[in-house]
């Protein structure tokens, strides 16, 4: 490839049909690749984030405006509400992010969005202020994948973890397990067919009357240390199932028939409630949060020996994503990987939830492999159509993980992030 880069550019028509064009972009436009510093920014559900990061690691800043009033307001996200909230929040988080650097736009040597998955609304309002930096400060843009980015900022953490690895990506709206073979290269194990975990924490701690403002999962976790995990019976999810898929939409069911019948007031709050109906509503966090982990065990050790039997050097798993922030889960999933010879490894909480962090570091990755848009015009129309993935696969699924309960629904969905990078690769040589 000589002194120039290739980027493939993806174009996308209604029906998903793609092409590939080749762009020229001479190395000169980066400069070092050993000095590269990178603005990621990340709204792509209820966060605002932006950070700036170097190429050697250094985290020169990391800026989050949360939401969390506005989730304890409706009990979860509401995506009109949450786009206004970026959109009135974008603007300063970025600037702070910058100042918190000590630098200017002119300073960048990229900026880096997450493009998708997640909420259209919220996905453009980040979008459309990267490309504006990009397009003013004439600095190529790497459209990331967010759930890539959780995984990815393991890397940076864990200086010894190299490709190939496995990774378990745990939010609000996600459950995956992965192989992640290189870097855009990843085979699905298991994902959700109906709810992630963390919905289910969210759903769990306002059905208790808990204080949302810091999330379910934190809420459920101190509640559930005073309960007793065996004191409600749940049943685990997908026993019958001998796959990596997950469900929690029945525990959700199960959860909200047991508070029914023990007669819990969710508008009563739990810091007002009896000291009986307190130890109540801490045994049902208690039982749920025991099951609920049990089935990410249990999917996790078919996931490893699928896992090995495919890339058989794997040492670490990685856990991430804002679920990924809960002790117990850690703890638990700490024995599972010990068993299996592995290591755990998670990134600190800061960096499991949303952040722009994960983003500015994958666009890095990605950025380093010649694998990005060239600067988009300085004056983009208004009615611009950016490309926005809300329903996007990481990788291919992995032909013994195909679950028959899997009913998902295809329509709209992009093509999985590892097969367009594959394609492009194919198109190159």
């Amino acid at each position: 490839m000589g002194s120039s880069q290739f980027f493939i550019e993806i174009l996308f028509s209604p029906f998903f049909c793609f092409k590939f064009q080749f762009v020229k972009i001479p190395n000169e436009t980066l400069g070092s690749q050993d000095d590269l510093v990178v603005l990621g920014i990340e709204t792509s559900c209820d966060d605002t984030a932006a950070a700036i990061v170097r190429s050697n690691g250094d985290i020169l800043s990391q800026v989050v405006s949360s939401q969390a009033e506005l989730l304890a307001r409706y009990g979860g996200v509401a995506p009109k509400m949450a786009e206004g909230a970026h959109m009135q929040v974008i603007d300063q988080v970025v600037q702070d992010a910058l100042e918190n650097a000590n630098l200017t736009e002119r300073d960048l040597s990229a900026v880096a969005v997450t493009i998708g998955p997640g909420l259209s609304l919220c996905l453009r309002v980040g979008v459309q202020k990267a490309r504006k930096i990009a397009g003013s400060h004439n600095l190529p843009i790497v459209g990331v994948h967010h759930m890539e980015a959780h995984a990815l900022v393991a890397r940076l953490i864990e200086k010894d973890l190299q490709f190939p690895f496995m990774a378990l990506l745990i939010s609000g709206g996600h459950n995956l397990l992965i192989l992640a073979r290189d870097l855009g290269h990843y085979i699905q194990l298991g994902t959700t067919i109906d709810d992630a975990i963390g919905e289910a924490y969210d759903k769990t701690a306002k059905w208790l009357g808990l204080d949302l403002r810091r999330s379910g999962g934190p809420a459920i976790e101190e509640l559930a240390r005073e309960g007793d995990a065996k004191a409600v019976k749940f049943s685990t999810p997908m026993k019958q199932h001998k796959d990596c898929n997950f469900s929690y939409a029945g525990l959700k069911t199960q959860v909200r028939l047991a508070i029914e019948s023990r007669n819990i007031n969710a508008e009563i709050p739990i810091s007002s409630a009896s000291s009986e109906d307190r130890s109540s509503r801490a045994d049902i966090a208690a039982s749920f949060q025991r099951v609920a982990v049990l089935h990410l065990e249990e999917r996790c050790e078919r996931a490893i020996e699928w896992a090995l039997k495919i890339e058989p050097s794997i040492k670490h798993l990685v856990v991430s994503g804002g679920v990924a922030s809960n002790q117990y889960v850690r703890a638990q999933l700490d024995q599972v990987v010990k068993k299996k010879s592995l290591q755990l490894v998670c990134p600190p909480p800061s960096l499991c939830t949303d952040n722009g962090v994960m983003v500015a570091w994958t666009g890095l990755e990605h950025l380093r492999m010649g694998r990005y848009d060239p600067p988009p015009p300085a004056n983009e129309p208004e009615d611009y159509v950016y490309d926005l993935r809300p329903r996007w696969p990481l990788g291919e699924e992995y032909s013994e993980g195909r679950s028959e309960a899997r009913s998902l629904r295809t329509a709209r969905i992009h093509p999985s992030l590892t097969s367009l990078i594959q394609a492009s690769m194919q198109q190159q040589s």
